[in-house]
């Protein structure tokens, strides 16, 4: 592809976590995004008014500001939010605002006043084009699954490998990939994703040494590994965290929360998992995470994916817990080995090889049942 190139490898990341009492209103928007698994399409403003954030916030999506292809790209999808605003809701982007960089529109999409709403409006679009035609590039480009999974599974390893060395709050990191058995396992025992994507095919765990690492080391991920706005919608698990009340015991956090785009509660996110017991805690969510493509798959990409740009993306989960947590998920009716001992029983049941079981009077409502764990390791997988 003409003007693209391969990035250069990263040097690992040093220092740049932030205490907890660091933590800015855009950091806490981020967080608060992933912990509800929310959507940034519905946000009516950013928070990013400082220059290196900016530049970070469009390197994290594999931009370079200063590449002049990922300009040319930037500018190509920021012309066709334009165009669509105008064909298809008439929308008038004042001049001042179509003549804007990236950079100086997320910055103006940060302020105030109608100029503002235009800036979020064509960033959502951007942020939507973008998205589709990455999608869209991996069907013209000769590359496989298990090639795509290398290529974040080596962008996640220099991340966190760099974390690590660096002294972060990590006590335990585990990656890897389902196999075919939990695959089958995971769709013959659940009625509703028969024919559902399924998310964990690539997933990553992360236990950090205190339940308040959590925040600032998730707020650290999405400055150099993913982007908070690539999270999923909707595939969010929060049952660890009671959002506003332990803001409101972190002084720094409590004076933040009167500035949020929408007032926060206190619920937790649970899905209804009827294989987890009730005890388990986590917080789990789901990425799409963009990937630049080498040059050597770029070469040979059909004439339609070559003015699809060079980033595509994968799905990918992260699950996040701290040491004292994940000590109680792994003892008694929470244990792994419990899930799977139900999760089996219930692919007996559904292939008739047991009796159906009795229902319970007890099971009339589920809504309080903690999450699945997502599957990680051979041994300690949940699937």
């Amino acid at each position: 592809m003409k003007g693209s190139s391969r990035p250069a490898p990263r040097p690992p990341p040093t220092g740049g976590l932030k205490k907890l009492d660091e933590l800015d209103l855009a950091d806490l928007e981020s967080i608060r995004l992933i912990l509800y698994g929310s959507s940034v399409i519905d946000w009516q403003r950013l928070d990013l008014t400082n220059e290196t954030d900016i530049r970070q916030f469009f390197a994290v999506q594999e931009f370079r500001l200063t590449d002049p292809y990922d300009r040319s790209r930037l500018e190509a999808i920021k012309v066709e939010a334009i165009d669509y605003l105008q064909r298809n809701f008439s929308f008038p982007i004042p001049s001042s605002v179509r003549r804007l960089r990236v950079e100086e529109l997320v910055k103006l999409a940060s302020g105030q006043g109608h100029k503002q709403l235009c800036a979020c409006t064509v960033l959502k679009c951007m942020h939507i084009i973008h998205h589709l035609e990455g999608r869209e590039l991996l069907m013209h480009v000769p590359i496989s699954d298990q090639e795509l999974f290398h290529l974040v599974e080596e962008k996640v390893y220099r991340v966190i490998g760099g974390m690590l060395a660096g002294g972060f709050p990590i006590v335990e990191f585990v990656g890897g990939r389902k196999n075919k058995d939990s695959l089958y396992t995971k769709l013959l025992s659940k009625q509703e994703t028969t024919a559902a994507q399924i998310y964990d095919k690539l997933r990553f765990r992360i236990v950090m040494r205190e339940k308040d690492d959590i925040f600032p080391v998730v707020q650290y991920l999405t400055q150099k590994l993913f982007p908070f706005n690539y999270v999923v919608p909707d595939q969010s698990i929060n049952s660890l965290f009671a959002f506003r009340a332990y803001c409101e015991d972190q002084p720094a956090l409590a004076k933040l929360l009167p500035q949020l785009q929408k007032s926060p509660d206190d619920e937790f996110r649970p899905n209804d998992n009827q294989f987890s017991a009730a005890t388990y805690r986590v917080v789990h969510f789901v990425v799409d995470m963009p990937i630049r493509l080498p040059d050597r798959v770029l070469r040979r990409a059909s004439e339609e994916g070559e003015r699809l740009g060079n980033v595509g993306f994968v799905i990918c989960e992260f699950q996040v817990v701290d040491r004292a947590t994940e000590a109680k998920n792994e003892t008694g009716d929470a244990s792994h080995a419990q899930y799977k001992e139900r999760q089996k029983v219930a692919v007996l049941r559904r292939l008739h090889l047991l009796p159906p079981e009795k229902p319970r009077r007890s099971d009339k409502s589920r809504s309080t049942i903690p999450p699945a764990r997502p599957s990680l390791t051979p041994g300690k997988r949940r699937s």
